[in-house]
């Protein structure tokens, strides 16, 4: 069973997430909590797999939060909700620790296998979505000369930069192997070197650290 946490500041939008997941059969609701702070202090009691965390709450924002879970429960994940609206607090929210995000208005099978998903260790982050708010919401600071150069982990191969590029254009490992003519379970092998050496958990942190490092650079608004 996936035991899951629901942090939501909003009652009704609680009580919808928890009729949502207690049909599912390898899922139990273990409880509900209207703040940060509550979050918190129930997976600390509960110890839950999955804490599914509004971003913008009172007392304690889910990022905060989200970042308190992640240094005292690590083996607790957390899958962030959000409207499009608040992208910025998502991309705080994957650097504090999240292991995905959703929009608020996805469907409840998408809700279900974003569970499923973040409880396997993985990313529940579309890839193309991903793309755009880390493109209008990370900035690469640019001198009035131009952009500066990369500052890269040392050690990559050239393989492996260029995968992290792929990744951070959005690909999955699908499109990833399509468009170097690999196996997907190369790409799957060199992706797994690539995180170990850029000491980043899964593609969400990659790409940030794509976007911060200069390795790609965001336009204002959108991705370039």
């Amino acid at each position: 069973m996936i035991r899951v946490l629901i942090a939501d500041d909003q009652p009704l939008v609680r009580r919808g997430l928890a009729l949502i997941l207690a049909p599912v059969p390898d899922v139990e609701v273990v409880g509900e909590a209207g703040d940060g702070a509550e979050a918190v202090a129930l997976a600390r009691r509960l110890r839950p797999d999955v804490v599914v965390m509004d971003i913008r709450m009172p007392v304690l924002d889910g990022v905060g939060a989200t970042g308190e879970l992640a240094r005292a429960l690590p083996g607790t994940r957390v899958l962030a909700l959000s409207t499009f609206d608040m992208d910025e607090y998502v991309v705080a929210a994957l650097r504090a620790g999240a292991h995905g995000f959703l929009p608020k208005d996805v469907s409840p099978e998408e809700l279900t296998a974003a569970v499923r998903t973040v409880h396997a260790g993985e990313a529940a982050v579309a890839p193309r979505l991903l793309t755009r708010l880390i493109a209008a919401y990370v900035r690469t600071p640019q001198p009035p000369c131009g952009p500066a150069a990369a500052v890269e982990p040392a050690g990559l191969t050239p393989r492996e930069r260029e995968i992290w590029r792929l990744i951070a254009a959005g690909l999955d490992n699908a499109g990833i192997a399509r468009e170097l003519d690999l196996s997907v379970s190369t790409v799957k092998n060199h992706i797994t070197g690539l995180f170990t050496k850029l000491g980043v958990r899964d593609r969400a942190q990659a790409v940030i650290t794509a976007y911060e490092s200069g390795l790609v650079v965001a336009a204002r608004g959108h991705a370039r």
